[in-house]
């Protein structure tokens, strides 16, 4: 399935304000999934000097990302498809 990078701008969010914003997110993917719509949220990266927040997702398309995120009711400035490469994938 590809992967999707959810942009976010979250001003005055603290490491335990991304956690339950992350449990929601997880929460609602998986009730997802269960209903039949296939999608996962794998993780978050915080900026905070910035306010930025780039949480990754994965899906058939950015249309179920979306819907996920408004489920959750977690708000985002955009939604596109990205690449993965790991170290743990490098020779």
């Amino acid at each position: 399935m590809p992967n999707y990078i959810v942009e976010r701008h979250l001003p005055g969010f603290d490491k335990e304000k991304l956690t339950a914003a992350a449990s929601l997110a997880k929460t609602t993917t998986g009730k997802m999934t269960s209903e039949g719509t296939p999608v996962r949220y794998l993780r978050s990266f915080f900026v905070p000097g910035e306010d930025k927040c780039y949480c990754l997702f994965e899906a058939m398309s950015p249309d179920v990302v979306q819907r996920a995120n408004d489920e959750a009711g977690l708000p985002y400035i955009s939604i596109t498809e990205g690449l993965h490469v790991s170290a743990d994938e490098l020779s």
